[in-house]
């Protein structure tokens, strides 16, 4: 027996507007009145099985997109026109009207451009990223899903929230899981991924919560690549922000279906339709109401209104993408974020993609490898294992995985440490690292004559450390350069402070402690250290601080102008004008111009200003007064003199865009 459904249910199930579903089925001869009328079993279940084949269209549609691996770090439009086949010219055009400024041959693309905006210039390229050649060397290892699409399953979705800052996310994430996490963040600003599941109407969700300042964009784009549905929050009484449009421009990259979350409904400001107008603008997300195609869902996070529809919803997205995983066999996933624990050494936070990962397994991501000692859940329990769409730290690494690099169970040590050779081997191949040598660091000041502030950064991860380094960074500006002496995770330790005196460093610690001895050592050694746990106090302060190196500006304020009329020899003072004031006013402070045939043949200031025989301090228009200049004495009649003063101008820093 099939299902009856109301159209708009039917409409939300297949992903398209109430009304084209309706205009479809009258098509068919069925008499449809409006988006409450409740279809025959024998309709609905002939127009799903329709939307399967056309699903399974689209699917074969979709295989048939041209495949391209680029280097993890990035390329030049000129090596990447080569790899797609094109020509650079149509290339730099399709690629000038996405970023909108003009580009050369030699125009170099970062790993996080290529994903944000190649992906909307070639729609139909597949983009893939070499970090190392460890996914085909592990490939021979793992799981077979690709080879057996017949025993794939559908997994639980991972869902990702997305928007701007102050929106929001984490309150809406604290009502989904019914915890407290907003009140632990710092500001109320969520600084580190984490990824949690739930089970809703006996189903399981995965959400990964990432973080809102625009400083994060990196671990935000994390975030869309591993995601199978992103819910876009909007707050009801803000609108649609920069990291709004930021946050959908990831999603929309990734090429996820999205979901818009209006929050903040409680709220006396709140005004729901304007903000659907907004997104409509602004981000051409039509509301199905409107017919459009994307759910909107009102809420509110605070009161836990709507929740339950929002998460209906993301089922029933879930159920349309028909999302496969394969359930068996050894585990890959990915790392979310990876860290230094005091007790625990290095771990990670990982979402199973494939497979099972179990304690004891064999493990390697990028070239970091290890065994896993321990697993555990969003809760801090222990767990003996964890499938796909799984959340889970992972206790046991060697060393600090990359963010965003895939995870591999392997079939033994044996394994592992062939592939980590193979990895070590290739790492070498090329350039060798440079390590920060003070005798460097001394050349490096030596040779700059440009003002440079120099800093030392300490974080708690590596997302938030690279984080960091894309804000400081950002921060580059024509007058003031900023340099990286050093970065690492960790607390601040002598070692940092010993550096940073050396070279005339700043510590910017971000959600780590400073070490006792080191606190002793920077009072010793007088090396500032400033310890923060929200970034964007640490980027205004730092903008501050280049702008105390500055060198102070100043405007010409006009005061007034004069004309000689007469020159009076004094002896043992020289020659003294008799002026008249045709403009404004002058003052004894005041600085002069002096033009003859409308050149300016002197600048500088006023020895004496007398009026009669005494001397003033103020004469205005249209008096008439005596004036001495500081070293000049060939004033000749009929002369101009401008007179003006010198006011400090609030100094710019100008910004270098990449």
């Amino acid at each position: 027996m099939g299902k009856r459904y109301r159209v708009y249910e039917l409409a939300r199930k297949l992903g398209m507007p109430s009304k084209e579903l309706i205009t479809h089925l009258k098509d068919l001869g069925e008499d449809v009145k409006s988006h409450m009328s409740t279809l025959d079993e024998n309709i609905s279940a002939l127009v799903l099985e329709a939307f399967k084949e056309e699903k399974q269209t689209q699917r074969k549609e979709k295989k048939k997109l041209k495949k391209v691996t680029l280097p993890a770090a990035g390329i030049t439009i000129s090596d990447l026109a080569k790899r797609l086949d094109m020509e650079e010219k149509m290339l730099i055009s399709k690629l000038s009207e996405i970023f909108n400024s003009p580009l050369s041959p030699n125009t170099f693309l970062k790993t996080d451009i290529l994903i944000t905006k190649l992906k909307l210039a070639l729609s139909d390229v597949e983009i893939t990223f070499d970090t190392t050649d460890l996914d085909e060397l592990a490939k021979r290892y793992v799981t077979y899903y690709e080879k057996h699409p017949e025993e794939l399953v559908n997994r639980p979705p991972v869902v990702t929230v997305m928007g701007h800052v102050d929106h929001g996310k984490t309150t809406l994430l604290d009502a989904i899981r019914s915890t407290n996490v907003a009140e632990k963040e710092a500001g109320g600003i969520t600084q580190s991924v984490g990824a949690y599941q739930i089970t809703f109407k006996g189903k399981k969700i995965s959400f990964i919560d990432t973080p809102g300042h625009e400083a994060f964009t990196k671990m935000r784009m994390r975030g869309a690549q591993v995601t199978d549905i992103v819910v876009l929050l909007v707050a009801a009484d803000d609108g649609v922000m920069p990291q709004t449009i930021e946050a959908y421009d990831h999603a929309k990259a990734a090429g996820v279906p999205i979901i818009v979350a209006i929050n903040k409904i409680d709220k006396q400001d709140a005004d729901v339709e304007t903000t659907k107008r907004q997104i409509a603008e602004k981000l051409d997300l039509v509301p199905e109401e409107w017919g459009g195609n994307t759910i909107f869902v009102p809420i509110s996070a605070k009161l836990g209104k709507g929740i339950d529809d929002l998460l209906e919803m993301i089922l029933l997205i879930s159920d349309m993408e028909d999302i496969k995983c394969y359930p068996k066999g050894r585990a890959r996933g990915v790392i979310l974020e990876s860290r230094i624990d005091k007790m625990r050494g290095s771990v990670a936070t990982v979402i199973i993609k494939d497979g099972i990962l179990k304690i004891g397994d064999y493990i390697i991501a990028g070239d970091v490898g290890g065994k896993v000692k321990a697993l555990l859940d969003e809760n801090n329990k222990r767990v003996k294992e964890a499938g796909p769409s799984k959340p889970v730290v992972v206790l046991g690494f060697n060393g600090i995985p990359q963010p965003n690099s895939i995870l591999y169970a392997l079939d033994s040590r044996k394994v592992l440490k062939e592939t980590l050779e193979k990895c070590e081997k290739k790492r070498f191949a090329g350039a060798k690292p440079q390590k920060v040598r003070l005798e460097d660091i001394f050349e490096m000041m030596g040779e700059k004559e440009e003002k440079v502030l120099m800093l030392i950064l300490k974080a708690d991860t590596d997302g938030a450390l690279e984080a960091l380094r894309d804000a400081i960074f950002s921060l580059n500006s024509e007058e003031i350069k900023m340099e990286i002496v050093h970065s690492g995770i960790g607390m601040v330790n002598v070692s940092d402070v010993m550096l940073a005196s050396a070279s005339n460093a700043v510590i910017i610690a971000f959600n780590v402690p400073v070490e006792s001895k080191a606190v002793e050592e920077a009072k010793r050694e007088k090396v500032e250290i400033r310890s923060y746990d929200v970034i964007f106090h640490i980027t205004e302060d730092v903008e501050r601080a280049m702008l105390g190196m500055l060198e102070p500006e100043y405007t010409e304020v006009s005061e007034g102008k004069a004309k000689v009329k007469e020159i009076f020899k004094v002896s043992n003072l020289g020659n003294i004008a008799g002026v008249v004031i045709t403009e404004g006013y002058v003052t004894k402070e005041s600085k002069v111009q002096i033009y003859r045939n409308k050149e300016m043949i002197y600048e500088g200031t006023i020895d004496s200003l007398k009026h009669f025989k005494d001397n003033v301090a103020r004469m205005e228009a249209p008096q008439e007064c005596g004036i001495k200049l500081s070293k000049f004495n060939d004033l000749q009649p009929k002369d101009e003199l401008r007179f003006y003063h010198l006011e400090p101008v609030k100094r710019k820093l100008h910004f270098i865009k990449k």
